[in-house]
């Protein structure tokens, strides 16, 4: 039997560029992901102790985790009077989610089929994986 050679996809060089660490920080904590669903949800400003609402912890670090959506191009924030009022930025956010998976599916397409003919076969006759 001929063994057949299939080479890996070559990586990306440029794609790390495409994946901003902040923009991951900023979605790696479940309250700013309470935080964005409930600017998303409300479909308004919203201030921060109107965004408390929904999270368990105190006025200074939801304020914290707003900054942190913020820096990260998340939401946007607009000082009214004494009050600063925080808004989803819903179109640099799809965009942003967009970019990202093209980038992966420009860079790893057919990445995704790593079994051999004779692998795939066999899982799906009922073999062995």
């Amino acid at each position: 039997m001929t063994q057949t050679s299939t080479n890996p996809p070559t990586c990306c060089s440029d794609i790390e560029a495409r994946f901003p660490p902040g923009f991951f920080k900023a979605l790696g904590d479940r309250n700013r992901i309470a935080l964005m669903a409930r600017l998303a949800t409300c479909c308004d400003a919203q201030t921060v102790s109107e965004l408390s609402e929904c999270c368990p912890t105190d006025l200074s670090v939801v304020s914290r985790h707003l900054g942190t959506l913020r820096d990260a191009g998340i939401i946007e924030s607009e000082k009214r009077g004494r009050e600063v009022f925080y808004r989803l930025r819903y179109d640099e956010l799809a965009k942003s989610l967009r970019e990202m998976a093209d980038a992966i599916e420009e860079c790893c397409a057919g990445a995704g089929d790593w079994r051999s003919a004779e692998e795939a076969a066999e899982v799906l006759s009922g073999g062995s994986q």
